[in-house]
């Protein structure tokens, strides 16, 4: 059986962070359903999406599969993506706490750091 290439291994590899970030986003709306119904578990979303959205393009925009033997190229799309990503993260910021604000902050800071902090348990999720 042929071993796939490199770069569909990356991108696999960041397929299952994001999966990975979604999913503790998922266990987090179940939690907040219980402890403090519909409401809450909204919060949970909106502080899941400002997290996940932007790392969501980071992975898009880096090309992390393209550049090849060019490391100016993906050292240059890195900080693109990065860049894009920070600003990103604060225009949702911004949007959710003008336009819907969460009922309950610590739900949806707590989601948002449980996205954030899935990059800490990376490395078990992306084990080939």
């Amino acid at each position: 059986m042929q071993r796939p290439s490199p770069a569909i291994r990356r991108q696999t590899r960041f397929a299952r962070v994001l999966w990975g970030q979604a999913i503790a986003v998922m266990i987090l709306i179940g939690i907040a359903l219980l402890a403090g119904g519909a409401e809450s578990a909204l919060s949970v979303l909106k502080g899941g999406l400002v997290g996940w959205l932007p790392n969501g393009y980071f992975v898009w925009r880096s090309g992390l599969g393209r550049g090849g033997r060019q490391p100016q190229r993906v050292v240059t799309n890195l900080y693109r993506a990065e860049a894009g990503k920070f600003g990103l993260t604060v225009v949702l910021f911004a949007v959710v706490f003008i336009t819907v604000p969460p009922s309950n902050l610590i739900f949806f800071f707590s989601a948002y750091l449980a996205v954030i902090f899935m990059h800490w348990v990376a490395p078990w999720l992306v084990r080939d």
